[in-house]
């Protein structure tokens, strides 16, 4: 069963100031997570496996490229740490990129924060509105990242237009790699 947020990624020079943000604002801090999501290619949407500390997922997405916050569809299917299930992929698909990052995983209600940081990428700050029971609507879930935008100080020039694969396949191998 799918699930539906909103979100935006942005460019974070100040990663302290959004953690005492978080903490003001009485956020749930579950962890840091050191994680590696393979990308595969897939025909339409994005394929990852996620493996972490925290979190282990494959997750099957479709997001529009853009700054703004944008409506994600996200299929979720979690799984216990094996390496069986990524060599299993890993055989009948094409990995594209690998992405490792230290991730800070928050809460507040429904919305998830993360402080990623990427050592060939930066540091950047997710929002993730996100409605698992199909009771919030995406109205509400869209005033809520932009109401976090605002409290977090996030300009729009600072915010990503696409995933931090599309960043290092780019990085990598120029901008035809994310075609």
């Amino acid at each position: 069963m799918p699930h539906i947020d909103f979100e935006i990624k942005a460019k974070c020079p100040d990663p302290q100031r959004i953690r005492e943000i978080l903490r003001s604002n009485n956020a749930d801090f579950k962890g840091t997570d050191h994680q590696i999501d393979t990308y595969f290619r897939a025909p339409g949407g994005r394929l990852k496996l996620r493996q972490g500390n925290i979190e282990n997922a494959l997750i099957f997405y479709n997001r529009p490229n853009q700054a703004d916050p944008k409506q994600t569809e996200v299929f979720l299917y979690k799984f216990e740490p094996s390496s069986e299930l990524k060599d299993l992929l890993c055989n009948a698909l094409d990995v594209l990129v690998t992405v490792k990052k230290k991730r800070e995983i928050y809460y507040i209600d429904n919305v998830k924060f993360h402080i990623d940081t990427l050592e060939s990428l930066g540091t950047f700050v997710e929002i993730e509105a996100i409605d698992t029971t199909g009771s919030i609507s995406t109205g509400k879930l869209l005033e809520q990242c932009w109401h976090y935008m605002k409290v977090f100080g996030i300009r729009r020039e600072d915010l990503i237009d696409c995933s931090y694969s599309d960043m290092l396949m780019q990085q990598n191998h120029g901008p035809s790699a994310t075609t």
